[in-house]
């Protein structure tokens, strides 16, 4: 059976670790990147089906980061993931889905999911229904 494959993209190794062993125990396969400059390595020479991307990273900041990967992957679901509970809007505009840090691991597994397949009905709020209801 082939599992989707997950970027987690995060400065800190310890966190990184931690979401790995929380997206495997739901079947995911998970490959981790430090920096901006890995996760892009990974993504030229991986096919995954999505990024979880921390807000907060050194060097270049995870606006420039979704911005680049939308650029050479359009259809590639970018999760955001940050302790804040308010985004700026330009984000929202680059990523498929925003999730809070303090989500639960089964929480953070449905928006993957909901990332990953997005006809399917999504019953909590995202940040594709924030820039939808902001065009509004």
């Amino acid at each position: 059976m082939n599992f989707p494959i997950v970027l987690c993209v995060d400065n800190r190794s310890q966190v990184l670790e931690l979401r790995k062993a929380a997206l495997e125990l739901h079947n995911y396969c998970v490959l981790m990147a430090q920096s901006s400059y890995w996760a892009m390595k990974i993504l030229e020479n991986t096919p995954v089906a999505a990024v979880l991307l921390e807000y907060s990273l050194e060097g270049m900041d995870a606006e420039a980061v979704a911005y680049h990967i939308k650029q050479r992957f359009p259809k590639l679901p970018i999760v955001l993931l940050s302790a804040y509970s308010e985004m700026p809007e330009r984000i929202l505009w680059l990523v498929d889905e925003y999730v809070m840090r303090s989500e639960l691991p089964d929480g953070l597994v449905r928006i993957m999911e909901r990332a990953m397949h997005p006809n399917k009905p999504a019953p909590r709020s995202s940040a594709r229904d924030k820039r939808s209801a902001a065009a509004a």
